[in-house]
């Protein structure tokens, strides 16, 4: 069974995180978490379609309880990767050394350098992140969606009526 999603091209304006557009995705994708720091500020670009994309890394450094004392283990560095609103939202709200929760799916990305050597990385491709609430306290802004679909003719672009918290 194929699941929803939606998966970018840089030369277009197809991008993921945007699970309602209504793309197909393996069942076999795999589902991942990661807390840790930001390495830097996110890295807020467009493709040349105009959709945003942001980057960032988060450090992870694990710790092991070994013969009742407290370890740091090797840090791990996870490249992450989210689109449109996210990606915007990222870039305004996260700074560098914030600690984030991220939940996404991992790929790989396979390249070939200037000298024709192939090459791979694991990234995760983000569908949800949010500061950590462990060290810190953080205000939560309910983002609102601009109305769009009226001037693009996209459906999905309209914002949802927001009466209020449902519960």
């Amino acid at each position: 069974t194929a699941y929803e999603i939606y998966q970018c091209d840089w030369s277009s304006d197809v991008c993921s995180s945007d699970l309602e557009k209504g793309e197909r995705v393996n069942a076999g994708d795999i589902g991942t978490q990661v807390v840790g720091n930001l390495t830097a500020d996110p890295e807020l670009r467009y493709t040349r379609a105009g959709v945003p994309v942001v980057n960032v890394t988060v450090a992870s450094k694990p710790r092991q309880l070994v013969d009742g004392e407290w370890r740091d283990g090797r840090a791990v560095f996870v490249r992450c990767t989210a689109w449109r609103d996210l990606a915007e939202r990222i870039a305004g709200s996260l700074h560098k050394g914030d600690r984030v929760v991220v939940l996404g799916r991992l790929k790989m990305n396979e390249f070939q350098t200037q000298d024709g050597e192939k090459r791979s990385t694991l990234e995760v491709d983000v569908d949800e992140i949010g500061a950590s609430l462990r060290y810190a306290a953080v205000t939560v802004e309910r983002a609102r969606r601009e109305p769009q679909a009226a001037a693009t003719g996209d459906e999905w672009s309209a914002p949802t009526l927001d009466d209020g918290t449902p519960f």
